[in-house]
């Protein structure tokens, strides 16, 4: 299941989880965007019950994204422990993401 966060859940469905999350920042203008939302997809599904996966809409969420400095979307998060443990920027191959994600489960 992929989540929608946003300023107001962040801190109860990111920070607060019990189980590591995968943060997008993305736009929907985005290019590169739109070709990792089926990847992104997919490790949601993939990865159900170990890691959470979603989406923050940068130009809708601005002060998330000033918060993470985000300079360049897609920008990816793993965040675990209310703490960021991992960083990517841009699009990738799925396996190139799910090592990313496995070495933080």
């Amino acid at each position: 299941m992929e989540y929608q966060f946003t300023k107001d859940n962040f801190k109860s469905e990111v920070l607060d989880s019990k189980e590591p999350v995968l943060v997008d920042f993305y736009a929907d203008w985005c290019g590169p965007c739109r070709a990792m939302m089926p990847i992104v997809e997919e490790i949601a599904n993939d990865y159900d019950g170990k890691l959470k996966v979603g989406k923050v809409n940068s130009d809708e969420q601005q002060e998330l994204a000033a918060q993470f400095k985000v300079m360049s979307i897609p920008s990816f998060f793993i965040i675990k422990n209310g703490k960021v443990v991992d960083q990517m920027v841009g699009g990738m191959p799925k396996a190139q993401l799910e090592q990313h994600i496995k070495a933080q489960l």
